[in-house]
């Protein structure tokens, strides 16, 4: 097999065969195929695409590279979920726990920063001692006794696919839909699901803006997992704003307790129940939408997920204090500066790629694959889209090392609040609810 054959086959427009990418990834993950072919390769597939049959020999050439989980023993459904990325999002640190303590077992593997969207496992690191990096017995051993382990990609798991995955952020090849399918639907059924529920996100701050495009992804997604006998099931969520108002690691974390202790933004509440109704359901512990919410909704005001995300942290070496005071336990940046408003007027955007690459410009992400991540830097976002504002109000918080650090993102995010005179259209933030059977349009709901 020549590497540039394929690369060329590709970059023209051509096809591969399953048996082509199996060898492809076998020999990547063995680091027998350089960086930068395979960079090449990525780049090819962002723009020629591929098609269906190639997808799934993608996704069973990173699946077959590594091992899998094996969780039938555990005698209940194993569900997890996964976002498609945005600015702000730290749903899955509610939602894990929250649905654990529902009685589904969760085995949630996360991913790191990717172009300029947060990782939950950054978010998850911002937390003094805790380990993502456990081994898959270790991981299971978790899942045996709490229900819920909260890990990165094992080097077990499709080390083609993590190899992949880091190096799409620093190529500017993130934003290709079989690459995006392949890579989340390859890590999620080596985790011998029951179920899957995926948050595929949409507009300005995720990696795919258009609705077409969302849909689409989540249609492949959803084709690759029912065929492996996982039932899968999208929601659509907005992502033309920020998500809440922590944006940062361990910003996110706090805010996360806050929502574990029955408050934090709406907004953030709104899409974790959502797609906690949806986990409920695809584990068959719940007979209909209705019966779903209702247990999640008791079960975050009850204490039972807070009490259930304590568990989990210290089961990861976090500190078992870090729920009942937060502050004294998640790194906090020294410099702060604040954006106003210039004048009075209601907020017709919040731009959530600007905040997101302010971020790395404070540290908070990764330009490259080897950047260490600052968990104290990040931005507060204190309005939303509709929002009315007086002349002075504070727009964003931002939270950095030094004052070098602030100016810069002082200047990435001078005219990212974009002010006006009437009141923007306001956006569904669940738009979609997309299954095997076809795509439902959701009407009414929360929006920003």
């Amino acid at each position: 097999m020549r590497v540039t054959d394929l690369i060329e086959r590709k970059r023209d427009g051509g096809r591969l065969s399953r048996d082509e990418w199996a060898g492809l990834m076998r020999f990547y993950a063995a680091g027998d195929i350089p960086d930068y072919q395979m960079a090449a390769m990525a780049m090819a597939v962002y723009f020629r695409g591929m098609e269906g049959d190639e997808i799934e020999g993608l996704t069973a050439a990173m699946l077959d590279s590594g091992d899998r989980l094996a969780l039938g023993h555990l005698g209940r459904p194993r569900v997890d979920k996964h976002s498609t990325g945005g600015v702000g999002d730290k749903v899955s640190l509610v939602l894990a726990p929250l649905v654990a303590a529902c009685g589904v077992a969760v085995p949630m593997m996360s991913g790191r920063a990717l172009g300029h969207t947060g990782g939950t496992l950054d978010k998850l690191e911002a937390i003094p001692g805790f380990r993502t990096d456990l081994s898959l017995d270790r991981a299971v051993a978790q899942l045996e006794t709490l229900g819920c382990v909260l890990i990165g990609q094992t080097a077990e798991i499709a080390p083609a696919d993590k190899r992949l995955y880091a190096l799409r952020g620093a190529t500017a090849t993130v934003p290709a839909i079989p690459l995006i399918a392949a890579s989340i639907m390859s890590k999620k059924l080596a985790e011998d699901l029951t179920g899957l529920v995926l948050d595929v996100t949409t507009g300005a701050g995720a990696f795919l803006t258009r609705l077409e495009d969302s849909l689409a992804l989540a249609r492949t997604m959803i084709a690759l997992g029912e065929r492996r006998g996982c039932r899968t099931v999208a929601l659509l969520t907005d992502m033309d704003a920020p998500l809440g108002v922590a944006c940062g690691n361990a910003v996110e974390v706090a805010e996360s307790i806050e929502l574990l202790r029955g408050g934090g933004p709406a907004d953030v509440r709104a899409v974790t129940l959502a797609l906690a109704t949806e986990m409920l359901l695809v584990a068959g512990v719940a007979a209909d939408p209705a019966t779903a919410r209702a247990q999640a909704t008791s079960t975050l005001d009850g204490g039972a997920a807070l009490e259930m995300f304590r568990r989990i942290v210290v089961a990861q070496g976090g500190p078992a204090g870090l729920v009942d005071d937060p502050a004294a336990h998640l790194a906090a940046a020294p410099v702060r500066r604040v954006i106003t408003a210039s004048g009075p007027g209601i907020v017709q955007r919040v731009e959530p790629k600007r905040v997101g690459h302010a971020i790395i410009g404070l540290g908070g992400g990764r330009s490259r694959v080897t950047d260490v991540v600052d968990p104290a830097v990040g931005v507060l976002v204190h309005v939303r889209p509709g929002a009315t504002v007086e002349a002075g109000e504070v727009l964003l918080t931002i939270l950095a090392r030094d004052s070098a650090g602030a100016d810069a993102a002082v200047a990435e995010l001078a005219d990212a609040v974009l002010l006006g005179e009437a009141a923007p259209a306001p956006r569904p933030l669940i738009s979609h609810r997309v299954t095997a059977g076809g795509v439902e349009e959701l009407a009414g709901g929360v929006t920003h």
